[in-house]
């Protein structure tokens, strides 16, 4: 009896392929799957890629992927409710398959023991929908780990560092590792080191999301960063201190020397030059090798600055070259052929005013004089786009 069925079905199918959308083949193949009406055990169980897929539009990429490494479903029906209930509380397509990706095991994770829990434990606390979605979809491991040995642990002491459930949430987004370490073991001993080194609970809070790994490193590796710039003569009391120490402690195993080495190498920077920098931006020591040279080029093709401007502007280097150095050189090389200007301005104007204050002060005296389409093209290729990086 169950053979016909089986065949008499798959038949329908085939003939009235033409007229049946996909997608009402598939509900009626989900039905038939979790159907508990008249005979209840379903003629067969969905494969992994099936439910991904087909009841659940995950991409084919991500459906591929997780059935590769969890081939079997005891209870399809149990997955299908965990992913069901995902969606409902505001996970999106992409943070869902983000999830799955990183964590395919999840699909054999409790609803009802491990899943809802944790979340539970997040909106207890205060947390929005969309804040946990991001925070999980980040970091799924969150939904491993242990509830009262560590996560409940983490989240009240790094509201207690942060302050409030809007600033713990927003480094968790940034980094959901925190849920995940023994934080007495480094971040504490760290917190509390810089706190003796006269570092404010602001500025700690702040390299929650600048550099959030640096604060779990040893705590023996967190001094010799601190060390290395108070030898390099940033002062404790500079407000740019502990951005110089986050710096340094991104690039740790003779990564710093090689950065050095090419400030004086492509930028033909000395000691001094690099020291200045390093008070008054330590940001700009992120920039790649590559960034550099392409400044350096840009700049000099202009003939109106020397590398020298950006010692004086240390900021200079963290802009866009094609979004914003490029179509403001351009425009003032255009202004400067019709002799409507006289000298460029000096390169912290060309790069620190606003894509609106650049149109109003180098564009719009001009349009009658250069043409109002021509020089505002020039201007801005894309003015929305147009933006530091």
């Amino acid at each position: 009896m169950k053979a016909l069925l089986r065949r008499n079905i798959t038949c329908f199918f085939a003939d009235n392929s033409s007229s049946i959308g996909k997608s009402s083949a598939c509900f009626s193949l989900y039905a038939l799957y979790f159907s508990t009406a008249g005979e209840s055990k379903p003629l067969n169980s969905p494969t992994v890629f099936e439910l991904l897929r087909h009841r659940h539009q995950l991409s084919p990429e991500v459906a591929l992927h997780v059935s590769s490494v969890v081939t079997h479903l005891k209870t399809p029906e149990n997955v299908d409710s965990m992913l069901s209930f995902l969606k409902e509380f505001g996970f999106t397509k992409t943070q869902l398959e983000k999830t799955l990706k990183v964590r395919p095991s999840l699909l054999r994770a409790s609803l009802e023991k491990i899943i809802k829990p944790k979340i539970q434990i997040f909106q207890d606390l205060g947390f929005s929908a969309e804040d946990i979605a991001h925070i999980i979809s980040k970091e799924p491991g969150v939904l491993h780990t242990s509830t009262n040995k560590r996560l409940i642990p983490a989240l009240s002491l790094l509201k207690g560092i942060l302050g409030s459930n809007e600033d713990t949430a927003k480094a968790l987004r940034k980094s959901g590792w925190f849920l995940l370490t023994d934080l007495e073991k480094n971040l504490v001993p760290n917190v509390k080191f810089l706190e003796n080194c006269g570092i404010t609970r602001e500025q700690i809070s702040m390299l929650f999301n600048y550099l959030p790994r640096f604060l779990l490193y040893k705590p023996e590796i967190m001094r010799k960063c601190v060390d290395k710039v108070e030898e390099m003569g940033v002062s404790k009391r500079s407000k740019m201190f502990i951005y110089a120490v986050a710096v340094v402690g991104s690039m740790i195993k003779g990564r710093w020397e090689l950065k050095l080495q090419s400030f004086r190498n492509i930028l033909e920077f000395s000691e001094d030059d690099i020291l200045r920098m390093l008070r008054q931006n330590p940001q700009v020591f992120s920039v790649s090798e590559d960034k550099m040279k392409k400044v350096k080029e840009v700049l000099l093709a202009t003939g109106k600055y020397k590398t020298s401007c950006i010692v004086k502007y240390p900021k200079s280097l963290l802009y866009s070259i094609e979004k914003r150095y490029k179509p403001r050189f351009e425009v003032l090389g255009i202004l400067e052929s019709w002799h409507l200007i006289e000298k460029w301005p000096v390169l912290g104007t060309i790069y620190g005013m606003s894509d609106d204050k650049f149109f109003k002060v180098f564009v719009g005296p001009y349009l009658n004089e250069v043409g109002d389409a021509y020089l505002a093209q020039k201007a801005f290729k894309d003015r929305k786009e147009a933006r530091h990086v």
